[in-house]
């Protein structure tokens, strides 16, 4: 999702398992962007599996990017936006804020990022050739820009 700066978020994340922070961006379409969607992020620990999941990131202090993990290598974490096609720069372990285990749309619908749908539409879209995901976002994209009037 689109870097957002939040002030204070570290320590909230320490009084509470569950915390939902509110995002725009494109980086993560087309499962999470449409609108202005609320993650429902569950702190992690450090030794927990996350290859896969969707995790936040601190690359700065009050600096957070969520974006799923794609590789684990040692103490270096990749991770690549659904929507982009090229990998962030590796982060060590420990940037790792939490990963989301659900998402509340614009019209308060609450979707598990662990349910069977969302399983399935994850795998749909991640299994698809760079070509197809590059030609899909830029239809979606154009899509959004319209209907933004």
């Amino acid at each position: 999702m689109k870097n957002c700066k939040i002030d204070r978020l570290e320590e909230f994340v320490e009084y509470g398992e569950y915390f939902e922070v509110r995002v725009n961006g494109e980086s993560m379409l087309p499962l999470l962007g449409y609108g202005s969607d609320t993650l429902i992020i569950r702190r992690v620990d450090t030794h927990e599996p996350i290859e896969g999941r969707i995790a936040m990131y601190r690359p700065a202090p009050n600096h957070y990017i969520t974006h799923r993990v794609m590789r684990i290598d040692g103490n270096n974490v990749y991770l690549l936006g659904d929507g982009r096609l090229t990998y962030d720069a590796p982060i060590s372990r420990d940037k790792i804020v939490g990963i989301v285990e659900g998402v509340i749309r614009q019209d308060g619908h609450k979707e598990s990022c662990t349910s069977l749908s969302w399983r399935i539409r994850e795998r749909l879209w991640l299994m698809q050739p760079l070509i197809i995901r590059r030609f899909t976002l830029a239809i979606i994209r154009r899509w959004m820009k319209l209907t933004k009037r």
